[in-house]
């Protein structure tokens, strides 16, 4: 492959695997470099010689749908609205499939640009039209421009993160009203993907659960809150009406997650209060690493948009950088630090770059030593 040559597949895969293969810093892959709870482990390694190592009941573990419905009581949310799953992308893609089963009529998914990759390959994938509806250049929403992309492409789901990923805006309360509304005057689909909604930085983002209906579908992971991306286990919340046939797919696709992780995470949420001094400590520990990434490229002159949570630095290159890619090689080659660059997410942020600041601050410093090293 030429270097500066696009690879198949995901870019993010790519130079993760880079590092894993050749060494360095890994700000490439929303890989968080915190270990996860010491007492989730303590509860993992405890539980280990129980029998507890065949498939696990295909909705979920019942003391995890417990704990669940308990955590989300003021929603008056039932058993059957919850399914356990193997992160949260397979639940959005288990909604993909499911849509297509029941909308008889060619459609558009659509997300917001800069899109994280699942949310416009998954469409590909099945050979449907995607839909990139560009943001305001202060990160808002024009509602009327976007009611006649969503006409003029027949667009049936629209998936939304909050956080964002690449771009870490978090939605408002008047933002996601005016989207509720505008599902159902032209019947559209929304995927509300939550897994950073409790890594913000100052004030917690607004969560439109109270308006919970059948055009809305809720997705959530423990893979970041907790430090276990590899640990695969998320939920999926859907009105009755739909869940029943989504659990019938689940059933031939993901079937179940794994039985002794999900075990270990119902006694810790149960035990420690879903994680709530970790994640707390978690929050600290990337408000930091956002802070001290952030400043450095502020000074090396990247432009960075307002950005209040989750994994990622979202950042435009120095003017006399333009193409991305060749940053991020030139970047790998000389300084062995791995980052994305825009235009895996975008055409039109082809000079843009993702950084990801869910790492020590040692490491982040030496990513900014590295940085510097570049520059110069």
């Amino acid at each position: 492959m030429n270097i500066y040559e696009k690879p198949k597949g995901s870019f993010i895969s790519y130079m993760s695997n880079l590092v894993k293969q050749k060494g360095g810093i890994n700000l490439a892959q929303g890989i968080p470099g915190f270990n996860p709870p010491v007492e989730l482990l303590d509860i993992l390694s405890r539980i280990a010689h129980d029998n507890i190592h065949q498939y696990a009941p295909g909705n979920g573990n019942n003391d995890l749908l417990d704990l669940l419905i308990e955590h989300y009581r003021k929603y008056n949310f039932k058993r059957d609205d919850f399914l356990i799953v193997n992160g949260a992308t397979e639940a959005i893609s288990l909604l993909y499939i499911y849509l297509l089963k029941i909308i008889d009529k060619p459609f558009s998914t659509l997300a917001f640009d800069p899109v994280y990759e699942t949310y416009k390959n998954l469409p590909q994938i099945f050979n449907k039209n995607f839909v990139s509806f560009i943001l305001d250049d202060d990160g808002g929403i024009n509602f009327n421009k976007l009611e006649s992309i969503i006409k003029e492409n027949n667009v049936k789901l629209i998936i939304i993160n909050s956080p964002g990923n690449p771009y870490g805006k978090v939605w408002t309360k008047e933002e996601f009203n005016n989207i509720i509304e505008l599902s159902g005057k032209l019947d559209f689909y929304i995927v509300l993907d939550s897994v950073y909604q409790d890594l913000y930085f100052e004030k917690k983002p607004y969560l439109p659960l109270e308006k919970f209906n059948k055009n809305i579908f809720y997705v959530n992971s423990f893979s970041k809150k907790f430090s276990i991306t590899g640990w695969r286990v998320g939920y999926l919340i859907a009105d009755k009406q739909h869940m029943s046939e989504i659990k019938s797919i689940h059933d031939y696709t993901g079937l179940c997650s794994p039985s002794i992780l999900q075990c270990a995470i119902a006694e810790y949420v149960r035990r420690y209060d879903f994680g709530k001094d970790y994640i707390a400590q978690l929050r600290e520990n990337l408000i930091l690493s956002f802070n001290i990434l952030k400043k450095e490229l502020l000074k090396l002159d990247f432009y960075i948009p307002e950005i209040e949570g989750g994994y990622f630095i979202w950042a435009r290159l120095p003017k006399k950088y333009t193409d991305g890619i060749k940053f991020t090689f030139d970047l790998y080659e000389k300084e062995k630090v791995a980052v994305i660059p825009g235009s895996h997410f975008s055409d039109n942020f082809n000079n843009y770059i993702r950084f990801n600041i869910a790492r020590p601050e040692d490491e982040i410093r030496i990513a900014v030593e590295r940085l510097n090293n570049f520059f110069k």
